[in-house]
């Protein structure tokens, strides 16, 4: 079985990001993902992964 890579990675400052898809109209609703548990999340929406940049420490988002 072959595993599949995600359609996109950001890398975020924060331990909490906002996904909306980001193609306006063609997007999803907007989910709030966390990524202090394993430090990184992937939107269960669109796939795409949100990491924790490399060398940055984590910052909780306001």
């Amino acid at each position: 079985m072959a595993v599949i890579d995600p359609p996109e990675t950001i890398e975020v400052t924060t331990e909490r990001v906002g996904c909306d898809g980001g193609g306006g109209a063609l997007g999803h609703p907007l989910v709030y993902l966390s990524l202090v548990k394993e430090g990184f999340v992937d939107c269960p929406y669109c796939d795409r992964r949100y990491v924790l940049k490399k060398g940055a420490k984590a910052e909780h988002a306001h």
